[in-house]
């Protein structure tokens, strides 16, 4: 049987993902008076609990799984543990957490994390050198026999789910669009969606990424993604660094005031860490010009609120 992915399932198929997912215009005033129209691409909408581009990057690589545990990565506010967490409860697969910040051990778990753990993920508490060395063979190694797995005995995802698997997963979001906007946006925080979005677009298409998270490189990241998953780069596409504001989970009083806004403005709940900071580019690009009059935008709607909600 073939899953949302394209891949030959092993129980992903069942959970049922809703695709492709609804593409819904938006009338917003600030957009309309620059002549441009905004959709949403409700990505949010796939699944209830592998919500987003969470489905596309982790239905490839949980499809080759089995019942092995799977391992993976990210931060204390990490959607993709979160949804790893819920994939694992739902197949019965068990889940291991490496988790950036060894002094969160010793702390009361923070609302995303209460979560992951509720749905059965395993956490581990690392120092930051160790969680900078995660995607090193001899470190992942080494977590293995910690956690007495083998080299056989796991599934390991790396820190957002972006791998060659994942970016080949997410074709379908552009194949999704083709002929339906002129730009289409993403948050970005590891480059994997960026990169299979690219590729699945028409000629005339081009992606734009929003990083949630400085530091400048997502460009190299998505590079390589995409080399890791074509051989080479696929469609046109590029970053604005610009709106992380400060840094991954960082959401100052403007951007909560921006998202409340939206939220009164079109009754949609708009996810913070990184909806929130896709809009409010979308909406200062627009302003700043720099779409011309004509442009159908589409932003991709890749998460609702969790528990972190701000």
């Amino acid at each position: 049987m073939t899953g949302a992915s394209g891949e030959a399932g092993t129980g992903v198929e069942r959970l049922g993902p809703r695709l492709p997912s609804p593409l819904e215009e938006l009338r917003d005033a600030r957009f309309l008076a620059r002549g441009v129209r905004l959709a949403l691409k409700r990505d949010d909408l796939i699944h209830p609990e592998l919500v987003g581009n969470k489905w596309r990057k982790l239905a490839p690589n949980l499809a080759t799984a089995g019942d092995r545990t799977v391992v993976t990565f990210g931060g204390a506010y990490s959607n993709h543990l979160r949804a790893t967490a819920a994939a694992g409860r739902l197949l019965g697969v068990p889940t291991i957490g490496v988790v950036r910040g060894e002094e969160l051990a010793g702390r009361p778990l923070n609302p995303s994390l209460a979560r992951c753990a509720s749905e059965g993920m395993r956490l581990r508490f690392v120092d930051r050198a160790t969680y900078r060395r995660a995607s090193e063979p001899e470190m992942v190694a080494a977590l293995l026999t910690e956690f007495g797995l083998g080299p056989d005995g796991a599934c390991v995802i790396p820190e957002g789910g972006s791998n060659a698997a994942a970016v080949r997963g997410c074709v379908a979001l552009g194949e999704e669009l083709r002929g339906r906007a002129d730009v289409i946006a993403v948050a970005c925080g590891t480059g994997g969606t960026l990169a299979g979005l690219a590729a699945g677009l028409g000629p005339r298409q081009r992606a734009l990424g929003i990083p949630v998270v400085g530091g400048g490189f997502l460009a190299g990241a998505t590079t390589a993604l995409q080399h890791a998953a074509f051989g080479g780069p696929r469609g046109r596409w590029s970053l604005d660094e610009r709106f992380h504001c400060g840094g991954y989970a960082r959401v100052p009083a403007h951007l909560r005031a921006f998202a409340a806004d939206f939220e009164q403005r079109h009754g949609l709940a708009v996810e913070r860490l990184y909806v929130a900071k896709l809009l409010w580019a979308l909406l200062s690009l627009t302003e700043e010009g720099a779409f011309p009059s004509g442009t159908r935008l589409v932003a991709v709607v890749t998460g609702r609120p969790g528990p972190e909600a701000v």
